[in-house]
């Protein structure tokens, strides 16, 4: 197993958004969160990223509790992100983007001694190219389409070569096209990778695409994890989720 979480709860000024939440993530996993709005799905992302601090509870990445580390101590230890809201330097180029998360990740933004210019060009030109940005590499972020935008993103959650990503909504706001594009590209680096790869995703056809494991919340709590075909049969997943998404 490369992820343990055990037991994880978040508390808000009294609410509880996320309640005992248990589940093990193996190596080379490529799996899914579903859930309906305000389920807990991001705030869970945000506690294994370091970004909320757990109310009770720890995460084990790899046999080490990460639960206490920052955001940036995880991301040294192999673990990267993306976000449900674009989170881009939009003003800097595409290389630039990548360029940076991987000085970041690595410590290595403040060196004084090599321009930061001259670092990492090579690992940033070939993570371009396995993303399919080669050719937008000098064009600023903002004035990407929406896809490319999500596969930069993308890019720069893999900059420090992580073991594991989450993704957070990586098909958001994609047309079927750009869907599909997005689906491949996640299930292509992450069998050349050898990455895990944890999804949060409202898109059904996504999820049961990629899926080999789901895994439902609802109000906080896991209610429900199991292969595609298994989360399609269940009643309390059809009652609290799917059966909402087909009216």
């Amino acid at each position: 197993m490369i992820l343990n979480v055990e037991k994880v709860s978040k508390d808000f000024e009294g609410i509880r958004a996320l309640n005992n939440v248990s589940f093990s993530l193996e190596t080379g996993e490529l799996s899914s969160i579903i859930g309906p709005n305000g389920a807990g799905k991001t705030t869970l992302f945000n506690v294994l990223t370091g970004l909320l601090k757990k109310s009770s509870g720890r995460v084990i990445f790899k046999d080490e509790d990460i639960s206490e580390l920052q955001p940036y101590e995880i991301v040294r230890r192999g673990i990267g992100r993306s976000f449900q809201l674009l989170n881009l330097f939009q003003r800097m180029t595409v290389f630039e983007n990548v360029q940076t998360a991987m000085l970041a990740g690595r410590g290595l933004i403040n060196n004084l001694l090599t321009p930061a210019q001259k670092m990492v060009r090579g690992e940033t030109e070939e993570l371009l190219e396995r993303i399919g940005l080669a050719e937008k590499a000098n064009e600023n972020a903002s004035d990407l389409s929406h896809g490319d935008q999500r596969r930069l993103e993308l890019g720069i959650a893999l900059a420090n070569k992580p073991e594991l990503v989450f993704l957070d909504e990586p098909c958001a706001g994609l047309t079927v096209e750009e869907t599909k594009i997005m689906m491949n590209l996640i299930q292509k680096l992450g069998k050349e990778e050898k990455l895990s790869v944890l999804v949060v995703e409202h898109k059904m056809d996504v999820v049961f695409s990629i899926s080999e494991k789901i895994r439902v919340l609802y109000e906080g709590e896991l209610i429900f994890e199991g292969i595609p075909e298994e989360v399609k049969k269940s009643e309390i997943v059809q009652r609290v989720y799917l059966g909402e998404q087909k009216n």
